[in-house]
């Protein structure tokens, strides 16, 4: 049985950690699957998203698995939390939008995995938190340092200090995703109709919003706005846009899977 499932709905890859009786949580095997397969994904041209979710009911997943870091050593920890957060920053950084359906619980590196993926769906059910702390310990897989830029420093802290969790309304008010909670079950059905939607848009454009948001998200403003004019100016001179706003002065909705790419987004 895999840890991770593997399902194909026309363009949107669905990903599904299946490890139930343990609440899907994430060991080595279930966060290299994860990786490989989101970044085999970008360099799919048959795939156009990719939508992660947990198996069951209860969780999308409880966070990372205890057993592993049981009887580390610092060093031995270091190398394990090293290679998941190498892991999650691959996941952030492909060039394919990546969402997460969240039914249940999303703890420690199942929040972790939410906040390097781009949008999530969350249903009413879920619950969101990070409380590494009870068990004296700290999130590791990039938990300290994504929060704090989604929902700001004084928030982040007051999460992460007192383990509280979020239910999907207030993670929703947070600005945590922009999609209000959706019915208890029906998260990944959401999340496949966004992909969808996605799947529509030009899909050198959307390569090009996410490298251009991966790229100055920490740069200053004047250096993203470079990123910026460089990857917009390489749309403006591409063949997608030729279709794209003929189709709009035509009105009609423009077919980008008849567009064979003149100038794809490279480096700018």
């Amino acid at each position: 049985m895999s840890v991770v499932e593997i399902d194909v709905h026309g363009e949107v890859l669905v990903l599904t950690i299946n490890r139930p009786e343990a609440f899907n949580a994430l060991n080595a095997e279930v966060i290299e699957s994860l990786r490989s397969r989101v970044v085999a994904a970008a360099d799919d041209p048959e795939l156009r998203a990719v939508v992660i979710t947990g198996g069951g009911p209860k969780a999308f997943c409880a966070g990372a698995d205890l057993k592993e870091l049981q009887d580390c050593d610092a060093d031995q920890a270091a190398k394990i939390l090293g290679s998941g957060q190498r892991a999650f920053r691959e996941i952030e950084l492909a060039e394919i939008p990546v969402i997460t359906a969240v039914n249940g619980l999303a703890l420690g590196g199942g929040f972790e995995l939410i906040l390097a993926a781009d949008i999530p769906v969350l249903a009413a059910n879920a619950r969101l938190g990070l409380p590494e702390t009870s068990l004296g310990l700290i999130p590791g897989y990039g938990g300290t340092q994504r929060l704090p830029r989604a929902v700001g420093d004084v928030v982040a802290t007051h999460l992460m200090l007192t383990g509280t969790k979020l239910d999907a309304h207030r993670a929703y008010a947070l600005g945590i995703t922009p999609i209000e909670p959706v019915d208890e079950g029906m998260a990944t059905q959401a999340a496949i109709a966004i992909a969808e939607r996605i799947c529509a848009q030009g899909p050198e454009a959307v390569k090009a919003v996410l490298r251009s948001i991966d790229r100055g998200r920490d740069a200053s403003l004047d250096g993203g706005l470079q990123v910026e004019t460089g990857l917009a100016a390489l749309a403006v001179a591409g063949s997608e846009s030729t279709e794209g706003i003929a189709a709009f002065l035509e009105k009609r909705p423009a077919d980008f899977g008849t567009v064979r790419p003149s100038n794809p987004l490279g480096e700018s």
